[in-house]
């Protein structure tokens, strides 16, 4: 029987399984949707689900054909592998849809991308599916709703396992991403991975280099911003995946963390990444402040001068930590953006420990024009760096933060310091020097700014005493 946290759905979804029925087609609800729905998971309306998966009997010319005049937009980017994509506005807002001919596909031995093959049988196109929870199917156009379930997912959804509806050697060789995805699983719904599932990634890891960089990546986020990813990403170490895709993680497994001893760098990095917690995205950028802790001590292994106390200092650490995070980073094809803004975070994020030797307020502007934009992820990012076990401790470090975010909101509040600059502009600056724009413009311009990190506001009948005579030392 159907549970009754369906119906919502079935109806729905009714006008469109009409169409595919009043046409001699099946039409199947499958995926994450059904998997969802069947553990109690999401209910609609509830946010959690956002589009449909379909799969069809059909193809996909007379699956447009059966869209046109229902969707309200229709693509087709997809069609070659047989999935066509829908847009429709329902009671619970916007959906997505996306429908995808019964197919079977698999990975050629060298190649990046499947191969497809087209079928029209519900069993086949279940079993090359990546894992028996998602392996289920709600068929829509049958007399009444009928659960497909030939690999017995519900029951591995009950009893949280994690197993492939093949053998895993032939799951993973149709899709080596699909070892990255199990771990994503691991981590969202708590299931235990079957030893033969662990076995095949062990064996076959080194497969996921003929996956696209940017499908990595993708798959990679998806991790970071499940609620707690720890035990996915010791997943992908234990299992030597992370070798293939991030090597420098499992680097830092046995490297001493020089302030909470008690653990090596790698639990202290997955402990940061946990900390970061999605319940404030409102106030920073979740995603990418979780990966600038997965990769805030990615140097530690390349300074073990800092570690040993042998005068390695902060900045060199995080120079070389921030080389390294680039360098990843690129390789995973993140935009630029995130690798600016993340490299940054890498690079600034011990900067809040010399704080306990006092900060001037020169300080104080320094750090604040040096975060820039990042000024609120650095933050988080500090805060969550704490991860001792010594409250004492824990709590001075609290404290530190506190004092300082206090700082630069008196501050802030006097001399607008989100924007810092210098107090006269660049015309400003060749109409008080009666100079035309060049080189000494520039120099002028740096020489003001320090004033202001310096001693702040002076007012502008003193900065511009302070630059006239500043340009008469240039002479």
């Amino acid at each position: 029987m159907i549970p009754a946290r369906f119906q919502p759905v079935l109806a729905e979804l009714a006008p469109l399984s009409d169409r595919f029925r009043a046409a001699g087609h099946r039409l199947y609800l499958v995926g994450g949707s059904v998997r969802e729905l069947l553990g109690g998971e999401a209910l609609p309306g509830s946010g959690e689900i956002d589009d449909f998966d379909a799969t069809t009997d059909a193809k996909p010319d007379e699956v447009k054909a059966l869209l046109h005049g229902w969707a309200d937009a229709i693509w087709t980017q997809g069609e070659r592998f047989g999935t066509i994509g829908a847009k429709k506005q329902g009671p619970h807002g916007e959906r997505i849809y996306e429908i995808t001919t019964h197919r079977a596909e698999a990975y050629t031995d060298d190649s990046r991308k499947p191969v497809v093959e087209f079928s029209r049988d519900i069993n086949l196109d279940l079993s090359r599916r990546d894992f028996t929870i998602n392996a289920m199917a709600l068929e829509l156009t049958s007399d009444s709703p009928t659960l497909v379930d030939p690999y017995n997912g519900a029951v591995d959804l009950a009893t949280r396992t994690l197993r492939t509806p093949l053998a895993p050697e032939v799951s993973f060789g149709d899709d080596p991403l699909r070892m990255l995805r199990a771990a994503r699983f691991i981590a969202r719904l708590a299931v235990v991975p079957v030893p033969e599932l662990v076995a095949a990634v062990r064996e076959m890891s080194g497969r996921l280099a003929i996956v696209s960089a940017e499908r990595v990546r993708d798959e990679l986020d998806k991790l970071l911003t499940v609620p707690s990813p720890s035990a996915g990403l010791w997943f992908t170490i234990e299992t030597g995946l992370c070798d293939h895709f991030l090597p420098e993680l499992p680097a830092m497994r046995l490297e001493q963390d020089p302030i909470h001893r008690h653990k090596d760098v790698l639990t202290h990095t997955l402990a940061v990444v946990e900390n970061v917690r999605p319940d404030a995205q409102a106030d920073f950028d979740f995603r990418r402040t979780r990966l600038a802790a997965l990769f805030h001590d990615v140097g530690k292994p390349r300074t073990r001068g800092y570690l040993k106390g042998k005068g390695v200092t902060f900045h060199h650490h995080d120079a070389v930590g921030a080389r390294m995070t680039r360098k990843r980073l690129e390789a995973l094809r993140y935009s630029n953006d995130d690798v600016e803004a993340i490299t940054e975070l890498v690079a600034l994020h011990l900067r809040f420990h010399t704080y306990a030797m006092g900060w001037t307020d020169s300080a104080v502007r320094r750090y604040v024009r040096d975060a820039g934009p990042l000024l609120r992820e650095l933050n988080v990012l500090t805060r969550c760096d704490c991860t001792t076990r010594n409250e004492k401790k824990a709590q001075i470090l609290s404290d530190r933060m506190d004092d300082l975010e206090a700082r630069i909101a008196v501050l802030a509040e006097k001399e607008e310091l989100a924007a810092i600059r210098p107090e006269l502009d660049g015309s400003q600056v060749m109409e008080q020097l009666g100079i035309a724009p060049g080189r000494m413009v520039g120099k002028a311009l740096a020489y003001l700014l320090e004033i202001r990190l310096d001693e702040g506001m002076l007012g502008e009948p003193e900065i511009r005493r302070r630059l006239d005579d500043w340009a008469k030392s240039q002479s």
